[in-house]
């Protein structure tokens, strides 16, 4: 069910039946992956190459394996991240060449244009090994990474910041672009690690850059800010280097324990962030005041790996719970 009106949509706009042989599928899903547009970054992106003409890469691409590394054993997807922004711009092309005409903004506006992405990751339930194939054994979950674009909006010329796309239905699946699959569990650290640290370190360099892209007839700018509310709690606490959720320090944003909470479910105050999560993860692994087990994790509270997604600090799973009780 979960893919059924992704099934219905694609009939719908192509209209063709989709219960047909495998290889006949594979055609039709090429039909419907992203064409390649042409685009720039100004200035170019830091360790991105500037190839734009990229298709379906392997996840674990971007990794370099040092010598004491295990070998990942998972296959991954993804498009680059640059590349599936551009190609997910150029689908609204209509709707923002609309949208400025709407709002009576000068068709040869080509500055000043933001672009809010929220970005999505989940573990997917259920069973999606190969059952009767020969492949590697790999692990019965699957992670997804998508992004959906928000909204776009445009500076006019006298500096006022005019909304041009709004997406209506932000949660529908069918708005939501699937940047990154993986065979993985989201609790495994370490291959989330090796196959988002690059799209992560992708998603660092378009923040400094703006994205030159013709969009009806012109070449435009357009600068991304991206928002991260698309994790569970389970997700960001692996992605933050917490321990998982059975932990006594129960909340992803300040360093309440169960007994505290239990004790206090007013006062909470966010008090984590990123780099600091980071700067307890070296703690953890050089113990400096060679401080026993419990001691240590006492210290650094729950964070017990290495951090590499930093999540903005906003109200968590947690704390929502807290407060409503």
């Amino acid at each position: 069910s979960q893919y059924h009106k992704m099934y219905r949509t694609v009939k719908a706009t192509s209209g063709r039946q989709i219960f047909q042989p495998l290889h006949t599928l594979r055609n039709a899903e090429k039909a419907l992956l992203p064409g390649y547009h042409p685009f720039e970054w100004q200035p170019a992106l830091k360790n991105v190459s500037s190839n734009t003409e990229v298709g379906i890469i392997d996840g674990l691409s971007g990794w370099v394996a040092s010598v004491d590394d295990q070998q990942i054993n998972t296959i991954s997807r993804r498009f680059r991240y640059d590349v599936a922004l551009a190609a997910a711009l150029k689908d609204f092309e209509e709707d923002i060449v609309e949208g400025m005409r709407e709002q009576q903004l000068d068709d040869s506006l080509t500055e000043s244009f933001t672009v809010i992405i929220k970005e999505a990751c989940d573990g997917m339930m259920g069973d999606v090994s190969e059952k009767h194939g020969n492949g590697p054994a790999l692990p019965e979950k699957a992670v997804r990474f998508s992004f959906t674009i928000m909204s776009i909006s445009a500076h006019s010329e006298d500096g006022k910041n005019v909304k041009i796309f709004q997406e209506l239905k932000p949660n529908s699946e069918l708005c939501c672009k699937p940047l990154c699959l993986m065979f993985a569990d989201e609790s495994d650290h370490e291959t989330l690690t090796a196959i988002l640290g690059p799209v992560v370190a992708e998603r660092e360099a378009m923040k400094e850059s703006r994205l030159i892209l013709s969009i009806g007839g012109m070449l435009r700018s357009f600068r991304f800010v991206f928002r991260g509310t698309g994790y569970d709690e389970k997700l960001v606490r692996d992605v933050e280097g917490l321990e998982a959720s059975g932990s006594t320090y129960i909340c992803t944003l300040c360093d309440s324990t169960r007994a505290e909470a239990s004790q206090n479910m007013v006062l909470h105050t966010i008090t984590r962030s990123h780099e600091e999560n980071l700067e307890r993860y070296e703690i953890w692994r050089t113990n400096p005041y060679s401080e026993s087990a419990d001691e240590l994790r006492d210290r650094v509270k729950g964070v017990s790996a290495k951090p590499f997604l930093e999540t903005l600090p906003s109200i968590d799973a947690v704390h929502c719970d807290i407060g409503r009780a």
